[in-house]
């Protein structure tokens, strides 16, 4: 028979992942009230798998993120978020096995790890789902407007990294505490 300890740290683990689970589909429900959030309320739930991660492993923020997306995907009105999520949730598990590449190496993976899912994401939005609001507003693009959306849509990951690095120092910080 399990010890006392164990039940009450198995429970605290499962109550832990199943609030950060419940807040993260909130926010991305939230994300589909909002219009102008279809990129920044995913970034938020992606912060909420920060505690998941660095107390419990990489598996275990795993399990939230697959929770979330599959939550994400029935309850969100905005697919384009609810897919966002899906396809960019789990980097913040993998981002502790990218700070062992070498430097000059790691911050072009980080760009591919961004825009070959987004790229996917898209044609999937725009050919098999056959959304036409995602569809228009691409089709107004010229190149140079494409470009600069990729740019800054790298940008924007890039600085969604080094906030999930600065929020990862500042948990491990107070939970030493």
């Amino acid at each position: 028979m399990a010890s006392r300890a164990n039940l009450q740290r198995q429970s605290r683990k499962m109550a832990l992942c199943g609030l950060l689970t419940a807040l993260s589909a909130a926010f991305l429900a939230a994300g589909s009230l909002l219009p102008l959030a279809t990129a920044a309320c995913p970034m938020l739930a992606m912060l909420c798998l920060l505690p998941v991660l660095l107390d419990y492993g990489p598996k275990y923020a795993l399990l939230v993120y697959a929770a979330v997306s599959l939550l994400a995907l029935i309850l969100c009105a905005d697919k384009e978020l609810a897919l966002f999520y899906a396809f960019l949730g789990w980097y913040p598990a993998l981002r502790p096995k990218l700070a062992r590449l070498p430097r000059l190496l790691r911050i072009p993976v980080k760009c591919a790890l961004f825009t070959l899912p987004m790229t996917v994401m898209y044609l999937l939005l725009i050919f098999l789902f056959q959304l036409e609001a995602v569809a228009e507003e691409f089709a107004g693009y010229s190149g140079f407007m494409f470009a600069a959306l990729v740019l800054l849509g790298n940008a924007a990951f890039l600085m969604q990294d080094v906030l999930l690095q600065r929020m990862s120092a500042l948990y491990v910080r107070r939970r030493r505490r």
